[in-house]
């Protein structure tokens, strides 16, 4: 069997994914103490290919806040961002292997997505998910099926980031489909 890979902007390693931004260093108000105002290091990122961008400044070492702006930039990238799905069978290495069957009580088994969304794999998962939905015309449904989980896990994975799930009944809202809870 030939699976079709796709590629995700949030799926990228952290080193490509640098390579296709601009940073920029800085200062930020808020608390921190002397420390805040006399060093630049919050970082800034822009995402050249498409112009997202993120930050971060709450820690005192600027190779943190990096970390941490990057995190927030592949989650946003994975939100705001869609790539076309392959036909046909579907389901990254990355996804199948976050897939864990689960029994309910009649007996039946279903796969459950298990990832935490602080994990480093979420935010590429995440793109997955909804790059799926969005060619299954925004059914959260349709697109467990292709994904091979059921439609509560997948719902309830993209409601562990919030900013994902207003994304989602957005989109619904613009097909005239109702909202999800």
């Amino acid at each position: 069997m030939h699976r079709i890979a796709w590629s995700h902007p949030a799926a990228l390693d952290v080193e490509s994914l640098s390579k296709q931004c601009v940073f920029t260093k800085g200062r930020m108000s808020g608390p921190g103490g002397q420390h805040r105002n006399k060093v630049e290091t919050a970082v800034f990122i822009t995402h050249t290919p498409t112009g997202l961008e993120s930050h971060a400044g709450e820690r005192r070492e600027s190779q943190v806040n990096r970390a941490v702006a990057i995190t927030r930039l592949r989650l946003a990238l994975a939100t705001e961002i869609r790539c076309p799905v392959p036909a046909g069978e579907i389901g990254t290495p990355l996804w199948r292997s976050r897939l864990s069957p689960k029994r309910d009580a009649e007996g039946r088994t279903s796969n459950r997505i298990s990832c935490s969304p602080d994990h480093a794999d979420y935010p590429a998962l995440l793109a997955e998910a909804l790059d799926t939905i969005a060619d299954a015309g925004w059914d959260h449904a349709k697109a467990a099926l292709r994904l091979g989980t059921t439609p509560s896990q997948l719902l309830r994975f993209v409601k562990d980031h919030p900013p994902a799930f207003v994304r989602l009944n957005a989109e619904r809202d613009k097909h005239k489909l109702p909202r999800l809870k």
